[in-house]
């Protein structure tokens, strides 16, 4: 990531990264900790700090996290809106509402379209993380999938899927948040994991982050 790379480069410092579903990476917060958690949703964050494993002083809401529609290039079955998503012809893989963020927000999109039951029927499999949606509609293996649409710019999509924006009253916006945990007090990497954590969400670091698809928070 060239986030990590740029601040390595900067300070001389290894930085050590998991990369996971939400939950997952909470899991390991949780159990053997870490210094600096980003989950893909703003609700992680909050359980952490409920639970006292986030200084939240550090808490910073760093971009958009826009859920859309992804199809195989040449969108084969004409998938155009969420409706589409419940026609009876239509293979869909979603991520597993409790292992990834991604997975939470397409099925609370969903109920909140009336779509859910229809939609629900399609689902040929419930991915424990946002990559392997990612790979299933790149590989056409299913016909849509509900991911974030920064990964439009990852190199497994480029030339391999299309997007389907939601109109935003239909859709449920989340936002990367980043913060610093009580474990790098623990184990004396405070001021380095300050240092990550304001980095990231500088105008550099979101510049960074813009380039590759995100949207700055405000």
């Amino acid at each position: 990531m060239e986030l990590i790379k740029n601040f390595e480069k900067r300070t001389g410092a290894k930085i050590e990264v998991h990369y996971g579903g939400s939950a997952e990476i909470y899991g390991i917060l949780s159990t053997t900790g870490c210094d600096v958690f980003i989950p893909g949703s703003y609700y992680y964050t909050k359980i952490a700090m409920e639970k006292g494993y986030i200084i939240n002083s550090t808490v910073k809401n760093v971009t958009l996290h826009i859920p859309v529609i992804a199809v195989p290039k040449g969108n084969p079955k004409n998938i155009t809106n969420l409706s589409d998503l419940a026609k009876s012809n239509i293979k869909i893989v979603l991520g597993d509402p409790k292992a990834c963020a991604i997975g939470k927000v397409a099925e609370k999109i969903l109920k909140k379209n009336h779509l859910w039951k229809n939609v629900s029927k399609n689902v040929i499999v419930y991915a424990p993380t946002v990559n392997q949606l990612l790979i299933y509609i790149a590989t056409k293996q299913a016909d849509a999938a509900i991911i974030w649409k920064d990964m439009a710019t990852w190199a497994e999509a480029k030339g391999k899927i299309q997007i389907i924006n939601i109109p935003r009253k239909q859709n449920i916006i989340k936002t990367i948040p980043t913060a610093v945990t009580t474990y790098a007090k623990k184990d004396g990497s405070l001021k380095l994991a300050e240092a990550f954590n304001n980095y990231i969400a500088s105008k550099e670091g979101l510049k960074i982050w813009k380039k590759w698809g995100f949207i700055p928070c405000k």
